[in-house]
C-alpha cells in the first residue's frame, strides 16, 4: 500500500479514510466496550454504499483483514481489526418513515436511539432492544431482542428487506422476493454474508407503554426469581419483563424485575397487579411512559467507556434449583456494575416461526440466563473474568445448549461448538451460503461461520 494506492482510495470516498494520527483516527476506533483496544492500520469513515463497494475492492486487492463497524455497541468487539482496514459505518446513520406501510428504513450505521427518535414522532415503534445506543446492525442480524419481543417479535422477523455489498463488492437486495437465500441468512446469521449499508423495517403503532422496576431486597431473590417464572408463564403477549440481581445506584445489593406493558392501559391494571402486590419491595416505577423513554431506561447502567465481559445461554426451565444457584453467584458479584439478568422471550410471534424458516433457530426458547461483567479499572480485569466464567460454568448444566448470537462471549467466538450452538440446527445450511457468498471468509471478524 503506497501513497499513491491510499491517495486513490481517499478520493474515491465520500467520507474519509483515516489512518493513526489522523484528526478522526481514535475517536473512530474506540467503541463502546472499553476493554477493546485496537489499532487498524486504517479506517475507511463510509457516507454511501459506493464508499462501501470502495472499501471492500480496496481491502481484496491488498488482502487486508476487514472489521466492520456498525453502530458501535459492540461486546465483542469485532468491529475494530489490528492492522487491517476497518470500515466504518457510523456516518450512515439517516433513519425515514413511511406513514403509509409503517416501516422505517435506517442505514447500516444507525443506533436504536436514531430509528426510535424518528419512528417515534410518527407513533410507530420498531421492535429492538433495551439500550439506545445499540447499533441496529449487529443487533438484527443477531437476531434482536427488546421490550416488544413478545407482542411483535425479533428485529430480525420485522426486516423487509435489506441492501448488501457483498465480499465480492457487488450491491444486492435481500428480501421475500429477492436473493431469498440471503434474506433467509442475514435474519439470524450475523455479518457472515456482507456489509448490510442500509435495513427497512416493519414498524408497529406504540407511542406509549407502561414501563418500569419494581425492585425488591436482595435477601428476597429466591422468592423473587420464583414468582418472576409463575409469573411470565400466565403474562399476555403484552408483556415483557426481564428480573436480575443488581446493585443500586446507591449501592444497595438488589433484585429487580423490569417490566414493559405495550398493551390498552386500560388492561394494564389487572395484568400488573400481581406483580406489583408481590412481596415488599423497595421501589416502584411502573408508569405510563412514553415508548421512547422505555428504550432509554437503561443507558445510564450501560455507558461508553466501561470494561464488559459477558456470557450467556439459553434455559428451558427456571427450576428452583437454577434459580438457587443464579442468586447464589449473583451474592457473589465482584463489580457493583455487573449483574445476572434472566430474560423471558417465549409466547409471542417469533415463537410460532419455525426453527428453519430463518438462520435464527432459537425459536422455542424460554428463557436467556445473561452473566453481564463490567466494571471500569482494567487492573480487576482478571477478577471480574472469573466472576462471569464460573457462574456460567456452575449454571451450565441448566442451560439447552444452545446461545444468542448477540450475547457470545469474545472467547467463545473461537470454539465450533460453541458457534454451533449458536446456530444450532441451521449451522450447515449457513455453511453452505457462506460457500456462496463469501467461499474466502473475507468477513470473518464476526460470530464466523467458516465456509471450508
Amino acid at each position: 500500500m503506497d501513497q499513491r494506492n491510499l491517495s486513490d482510495l481517499a478520493g474515491q470516498l465520500d467520507g474519509s479514510l483515516q489512518r493513526p494520527g489522523d484528526p478522526e483516527y481514535d475517536a473512530a476506533r474506540t467503541i463502546w466496550n472499553a476493554m477493546i483496544d485496537r489499532h487498524p492500520a486504517l479506517i475507511a469513515r463510509c457516507r454511501s454504499t459506493n464508499d462501501v463497494v470502495c472499501a471492500v475492492h480496496f481491502a481484496r486487492e491488498h488482502n487486508l483483514l476487514v472489521s466492520v463497524r456498525g453502530g458501535g455497541h459492540n461486546v465483542a468487539g469485532n468491529a475494530v481489526c489490528d492492522d487491517g482496514l476497518m470500515i466504518d459505518l457510523t456516518l450512515m446513520n439517516e433513519v425515514s418513515v413511511d406513514t403509509m406501510a409503517s416501516s422505517v428504513t435506517a442505514g447500516g450505521g444507525c443506533t436504536l436511539g436514531a430509528i426510535d427518535t424518528a419512528s417515534h414522532a410518527h407513533g410507530l415503534a420498531v421492535p429492538a432492544g433495551i439500550v439506545s445506543e445499540t447499533g441496529v446492525g449487529g443487533l438484527a442480524l443477531g437476531g434482536g431482542v427488546g421490550w416488544l419481543v413478545r407482542k411483535y417479535g425479533m428485529t430480525c422477523d420485522n426486516l423487509i428487506a435489506a441492501e448488501v455489498v457483498t465480499a465480492d463488492g457487488r450491491v444486492v437486495t435481500a428480501s421475500a422476493t429477492e436473493n431469498q437465500d440471503l434474506f433467509w441468512g442475514l435474519r439470524g446469521g450475523g455479518g457472515n454474508f456482507g456489509i448490510v449499508t442500509s435495513f427497512q423495517f416493519q414498524a408497529h403503532p406504540v407511542t406509549e407503554v407502561i414501563g418500569g422496576m419494581i425492585i425488591h431486597p436482595r435477601e428476597a431473590a429466591r422468592d423473587v426469581y420464583r414468582f418472576y417464572r409463575d409469573f411470565t408463564k400466565q403474562a399476555p403477549l403484552e408483556l415483557t419483563a426481564y428480573c436480575a440481581c443488581l446493585t443500586t445506584p446507591d449501592g444497595t445489593p438488589a433484585t429487580a424485575i423490569i417490566a414493559c406493558y405495550c398493551g390498552d392501559p386500560a388492561n394494564a391494571e389487572s395484568t400488573l397487579k400481581p406483580l406489583r402486590e408481590f412481596g415488599s419491595p423497595i421501589a416502584d416505577t411502573l408508569a405510563l411512559i412514553p415508548r421512547i423513554e422505555m428504550q432509554t431506561m437503561f443507558d445510564a447502567g450501560f455507558p461508553y467507556g466501561n470494561r464488559n465481559y459477558w456470557k450467556s445461554s439459553f434455559v428451558d426451565e427456571l427450576t428452583d434449583d437454577a434459580i438457587d444457584l443464579v442468586v447464589e453467584h449473583a451474592n457473589r458479584i465482584t463489580s457493583p456494575l455487573s449483574a445476572l439478568m434472566i430474560e423471558y422471550y417465549y409466547g409471542g410471534p417469533s415463537s410460532k416461526i419455525g426453527e428453519t424458516d430463518t438462520a435464527f433457530a432459537h425459536r422455542d426458547a424460554q428463557y436467556d440466563l445473561g452473566v453481564i461483567g463490567q466494571w471500569q479499572d482494567p487492573a480487576e480485569d482478571a477478577e471480574h473474568i472469573e466472576w462471569v466464567r464460573s457462574a456460567y460454568s456452575a449454571l451450565e448444566p441448566y442451560s439447552n445448549g444452545r446461545i444468542y448470537a448477540n450475547l457470545i462471549g469474545v472467547d467463545q467466538m473461537t470454539d465450533e461448538t460453541q458457534l454451533r450452538a449458536t446456530f444450532g440446527i441451521n449451522y450447515d445450511r449457513l455453511v453452505t451460503l457462506k460457500q456462496k457468498y463469501d467461499p474466502t471468509n473475507f468477513f470473518r471478524m464476526n460470530q464466523n461461520i467458516k465456509p471450508f
